[in-house]
């Protein structure tokens, strides 16, 4: 090689190519020319001219030289016809044959199945405690007669006719750059470098077949909904009965009647009269795990929270339980009888709140209602 070699054209690549089209032209063309795949009798001084055009290429400094019209390798470089430099390593030659667009040879029939995926509806109660659940699924299996070979019983795969075994056919095409060989999966044995000339009657040479099952499903105790639960191992067996991959169970939780949940804790309201919120009363709230005994005070409050501790939903991690917290409504009546309307007019009037005139400031002053509101759906304190 001389100094006025276009080490350009040797890679097929433009002047001002970024370093990621240089590696890719350098990949191909190693692959293309090495020795050990290419017996044509300039096979070696090619790949030898490739590998020193990567080097200097791939090279900043060797590159700025070579634009020049100067000598890369001069003035005590290091390079050389198959030299290595820090550009240029035994790591470049791996990855042309190892990496890229395409991989030389041919691939395994037996390829990892496919994860899947089931969803299956929940009461609150059951994604709450935890439950086992039997679930019928339809995937891929690895077929009986066969044992995932594909191949009709006494009978084995052949070397493809049209690869020869290698898994890939190449094709060259002209360019303004010259000739380009590009590589494909054989079209004929899906670039795995056989064919089943008698495929299994049962699996049709793909080595499963579909099948519905029955599966027990444990739910653990606090599950939300949109969660996944992992059965290793139980989705759909790869082709050539190769291992199969993961089933995933995705958690739809129902909508409960009451209650609303907030991660480990429960939501409900309940609406009071007027007159019990005053007088105070005891409720009972419907939880989970049956109905829990509530007392409320004289002087509730519309939008007032009370919290029933460790009556919410078990921790998936850990020990104990949310909360279940209990907002307060409080119902004026729209109709009043006589005598009704009469009793309010005596309580007013001993009150003192016959010409009320309502009481003004911000919500945070007061801690009304929406303060209320706010600090129970947002959390406990």
């Amino acid at each position: 090689m001389t100094v006025s070699t276009d080490y350009y054209a040797v890679l097929g690549v433009r002047s001002d190519a970024n370093p990621d089209d240089i590696k890719k032209a350098y990949r191909r063309l190693a692959r293309e020319l090495h020795p050990d795949v290419n017996s044509a009798p300039d096979a070696e001084e090619r790949f030898k001219n490739v590998s020193r055009a990567y080097e200097v290429l791939s090279d900043p400094e060797k590159r700025r030289i070579h634009d020049l019209g100067g000598d890369p390798f001069g003035a005590g470089g290091m390079g050389g016809a198959g030299g290595f430099t820090a550009g240029f390593g035994l790591g470049d030659l791996f990855d042309a044959f190892l990496g890229g667009t395409s991989s030389r040879g041919p691939r395994p029939r037996t390829r990892p199945g496919a994860d899947a995926l089931i969803r299956i509806d929940l009461e609150m109660a059951e994604t709450a405690f935890g439950a086992t659940r039997d679930i019928v699924v339809d995937t891929a299996l690895t077929c009986h007669s066969c044992g995932g070979a594909g191949t009709a019983s006494g009978t084995h795969p052949a070397t493809c006719g049209t690869c020869n075994g290698r898994g890939e056919v190449s094709q060259v095409s002209r360019s303004f750059l010259g000739q380009v060989m590009t590589s494909r999966a054989c079209p004929e044995c899906g670039g795995t470098g056989t064919v089943i000339p008698h495929p299994c009657p049962e699996c049709a040479g793909d080595g499963r077949v579909r099948a519905r099952r029955t599966l027990a499903v444990k739910v653990p105790p606090g599950v939300e909904h949109g969660m996944r639960i992992r059965l290793s191992g139980e989705g759909e067996v790869g082709p050539g009965g190769g291992p199969p991959g993961d089933l995933y169970v995705e958690v739809n939780e129902l909508p409960h009647a009451v209650l609303q949940r907030n991660g480990e804790d429960l939501h409900c309201q309940v609406t009071l009269p007027m007159t019990a919120a005053a007088l105070g009363t005891t409720i009972k709230v419907p939880a989970l795990d049956g109905e829990e005994e509530l007392e409320i005070r004289p002087g509730a409050q519309s939008g007032q929270a009370l919290t029933l501790k460790g009556k919410g939903v078990p921790l998936l991690r850990g020990s104990g339980r949310g909360d279940l917290i209990v907002h307060l409504a409080v119902a004026t009546p729209s109709r009043l009888d006589g005598e009704q309307e009469r009793l309010l007019r005596d309580l007013a009037r001993l009150r003192g709140e016959e010409s009320p005139t309502g009481q003004f400031g911000s919500d945070q002053e007061q801690g009304g209602l929406f303060s209320r509101l706010r600090d129970a759906w947002g959390g406990k304190t």
